[in-house]
């Protein structure tokens, strides 16, 4: 107990006056000879022994089977760990993980969903009936502009916040979740991060931070809530760091999947980019921050088809949880924009942001896009969204401005959990950090883009 830093145990040899500090040396000692923590090597060392137990006391009793059932069984169990080696083993499993992010991702999340559900959602069902409708009602009984602009103008709460919610944003998460509860479901998660272990030891990680990435792909503020779990403060650190600046939530993600299908390069050059900066960044922080990688071992569960109820309750949990959090924010991102065009802060703010946008080879009225993506990443999405649709950026001005988007600051419900997480001095250094990076990539890119001539 004492080698588990047990605190009773502690606590215990203090009142019987045992000399306390040359004990911890002796542990810390201990601890160094194995390069491991102690509670690791005592888990392993149990497990070991009670494994040696089990093969001395445990033997097969005669089963009245018939031949033809045992060798099913062989041939079933015999499957399964080969499919289990195809999964980990980084020769076959990478070709499988681009599969599975190309099926569930790109033509599930980016593909059906942010086309087809969205364009259908916002474009006529919103767009053509409910919405005319809600702004000539609203009108009529409430002749006051300041009010009709709050709840039914351009950026008004019913008109944007809702629509958006609704129509725009549920659509892309909840088929990012459904995906998700199926990798979940079926076991592949924790062969998942057996697979990237590796390549995340080499940016300070372990695999387990792989179940807090992949949720940021769902919701980054929820993913960074998760990252508690994980072993030491640095990797906890450098995790929370790549959530907020390279891994966009599952609304972003399918808008810039959405409105990048229409070119392959575009798409890969989007791509290539974030995986370059996220790989590069959990590098250079593996190395400026103190501490080594933490081991890593995990429970592999056996794999299995997915359950239809599973997958369904865990969807419609996650999408409860999501939707409860992101409608009030959206409400209040439009109430602060509404107070803001009545005192001009709005106009001032864009006018901040039209200058690096402009910097980066966007036109000025993208600033509004970026104002959008502080309050909520899917928000400035959106706005990313509509700016397509209106023909405002031109091939290589909708690759920077995604790439740009993906790499901008976190939202600020993601910024505000940041802080309650790792701390003030942390979190606005890593905003430090992330805000002018994101702008210098979105120029390099559009530099390299314009200065080569590429066609998209």
């Amino acid at each position: 107990m004492l080698l588990q830093n047990d605190k009773v145990a502690f606590d215990t040899i203090s009142q019987k006056g045992e000399d306390v500090a040359a004990i911890k040396k002796i542990i810390d000692g201990t601890e160094k000879e194995y390069n491991n923590p102690l509670n690791y090597v005592l888990t392993i060392e149990r497990q070991a022994f009670v494994n040696d137990i089990v093969e001395n006391v445990m033997t097969t009793g005669k089963r009245d089977v018939t031949l033809t059932e045992d060798v099913e069984k062989s041939s079933r169990t015999s499957l399964r760990e080969r499919i289990d080696g195809l999964l980990i083993h980084p020769v076959t499993g990478i070709p499988i993980l681009i599969l599975v992010l190309y099926f569930g991702m790109y033509k599930f999340v980016g593909g059906f969903a942010a086309g087809t559900v969205v364009d259908y959602l916002e474009g006529t069902l919103f767009g053509e009936m409910i919405n005319p409708w809600v702004i000539e009602s609203f009108n009529a009984a409430v002749p006051y502009p300041a009010i009709q602009d709050l709840f039914v103008g351009e950026y008004g709460i019913l008109t944007q916040a809702v629509t958006y919610a609704i129509a725009l944003i549920m659509p892309l998460v909840g088929a990012f979740f459904i995906v998700f509860s199926i990798i979940e479901d079926t076991g592949y998660l924790p062969r998942l991060a057996m697979l990237i272990d590796r390549a995340f030891k080499k940016m300070g990680m372990s695999g387990r931070a792989v179940i807090p990435m992949v949720l940021g792909f769902g919701c980054s503020t929820m993913a960074t809530m998760v990252t508690r779990t994980l072993e030491t403060k640095r990797e906890r650190i450098i995790t929370s760091m790549l959530l907020s600046l390279a891994i966009p939530c599952s609304a972003q993600l399918g808008v810039i999947l959405g409105i990048l299908s229409f070119s392959g390069k575009a798409l890969f050059i989007w791509a290539i980019v974030i995986c370059l900066e996220l790989v590069l960044v959990g590098y250079l922080s593996s190395k400026v921050l103190p501490g080594s990688s933490p081991s890593f071992f995990m429970e592999m569960p056996p794999l299995r088809l997915p359950k239809l109820s599973n997958v369904l309750i865990k969807t419609y949990s996650r999408m409860q949880w999501y939707f409860l959090e992101v409608l009030p924010l959206f409400v209040v991102a439009s109430v602060l924009i509404w107070i803001g065009r009545l005192t001009g802060l709005f106009e001032m703010a864009v006018q901040l942001f039209s200058y690096p946008s402009q910097w980066i080879g966007l036109p000025a009225e993208a600033g509004v896009m970026f104002l959008f993506g502080f309050f909520r990443r899917d928000f400035g999405a959106a706005g990313l969204f509509d700016m397509y649709n209106a023909g405002l950026l031109s091939d290589i001005n909708i690759v920077v401005a995604a790439i740009t988007l993906t790499l901008f600051m976190p939202c600020i419900a993601q910024f505000m959990v940041t802080v309650k997480e790792r701390g003030v001095k942390i979190a606005l250094g890593m905003a430090a950090f992330i805000f002018p990076s994101a702008f210098a990539v979105g120029f390099v890119v559009n530099y390299v883009l314009t200065t080569f001539g590429v066609v998209l």
